[in-house]
């Protein structure tokens, strides 16, 4: 079993080596991010470093940064932080996937205590704003987290998610004199946990309609088609989510839909579109449906703003009746307990046998 954290010299060290601290595991959790308000400028810092990402968008920098400086910024940060302050957690002072996921974290704090004691740090992250995941791989390596799992909390796998949140990872550990030992967390799109949870939360929430939706939309944030084409497994584990999620509630395949939302910019994205598909269901006599969020680990701006509103908004304009939005799993009971199983896993040959 692995010794507690301790400030000392190292072994064999001479006796005037200085004290450091060592022998602890961190899991650092992560996530996309949120801008710190919701105006102007907390804004525009924002979405200059979210647009700025060459994994999101990985146009020639000399054609895309004159086109995101000098247009996209002047004007976007008005309508991205109009739709943030209609979801703002005034009482908090912040997003509501940074509330979510301070409790996703304390849940999961209190469950690795439980399992192996203090040997274990939790904390989280986010990619893009703050807390920057350079300023808490400093605090647990300042802890004595000699060992860090990496956990990005994307169920599935996408460059522009996954990778670049590692990127980030990676990046934090350039200037760190002793480096720790370092592993990141696979995507878990076909954990049977993450299964369970998503199947009791599509239970629970049609045993609250009176009238049971006609389908079920399972909505996945959007990107462009040419990153399937180079090879990004995104698409085939968004596809596998769903037919599990559908083998597991025991339904037919008609009954659920996958589709893609959050596009931007003018090329091809994964299809089909979200809000253009529930316009589509609905035309085509599907007047009751329920949108879920697989892709999503916390309730976000893409979530509560844009399924909400915009996506519930082109169903009913083009004659749905009944929209349901069945939220993401967020501290979850259930959602906890696949997040504990997926970072057990990984942390196997490192503690509790």
């Amino acid at each position: 079993m692995m010794q507690n954290a301790t400030e000392a010299a190292m072994p064999h060290a001479p006796a005037d080596h200085p004290k450091v601290k060592f022998g602890k595991i961190g899991v650092l959790l992560a996530n996309l991010g949120t801008p710190d308000h919701y105006d102007y400028w907390s804004m525009r810092r924002y979405l200059n470093e979210f647009l700025s990402d060459r994994r999101v968008i990985d146009y020639s920098p000399w054609i895309w940064q004159p086109l995101l400086q000098l247009v996209i910024l002047t004007k976007r940060p008005f309508s991205s932080g109009a739709a943030y302050k209609s979801i703002w957690n005034e009482e908090q002072g912040e997003s509501p996937l940074m509330t979510i996921t301070k409790d996703q974290t304390a849940k999961i704090k209190s469950e690795m205590a439980a399992l192996y004691g203090d040997q274990v740090e939790v904390d989280f992250c986010m990619r893009y704003g703050n807390p920057s995941t350079k300023s808490k791989v400093d605090e647990m390596v300042a802890k004595g987290c000699t060992k860090i799992l990496f956990f990005p909390l994307y169920p599935q796998y996408a460059g522009a998610t996954s990778a670049t949140a590692c990127d980030q990872f990676f990046r934090a550990l350039t200037d760190i004199k002793w480096q720790p030992t370092v592993r990141t967390v696979e995507a878990y799109y076909e954990h049977p946990l993450y299964i369970e949870a998503l199947a009791q939360s599509v239970e629970r929430s049609y045993a609250k309609i009176e009238d049971r939706p006609d389908v079920l939309v399972a909505s996945y944030h959007g990107v462009p088609k040419r990153y399937l084409m180079e090879g990004d497994p995104y698409h085939c584990q968004c596809q596998k989510t769903s037919r599990l999620l559908k083998e597991r509630l025991g339904w037919s395949d008609g009954e659920i839909v996958t589709t893609f939302q959050s596009r931007f910019g003018p090329e091809e994205w994964l299809k089909p579109y979200t809000v253009e598909e529930v316009a589509r269901l609905a035309e085509a006599g599907k007047k009751k449906i329920a949108v879920i969020a697989p892709a999503f680990s916390a309730d976000c701006i893409e979530t509560l703003e844009e399924i909400n509103e915009e996506i519930h908004e082109s169903f009913e304009e083009a004659g749905g009746e009944q929209f349901t939005y069945i939220p993401c799993l967020n501290d979850d009971d259930a959602h906890i307990k696949a997040l504990v199983a997926v970072a057990q896993d990984h942390l196997k040959g490192w503690i509790g046998g």
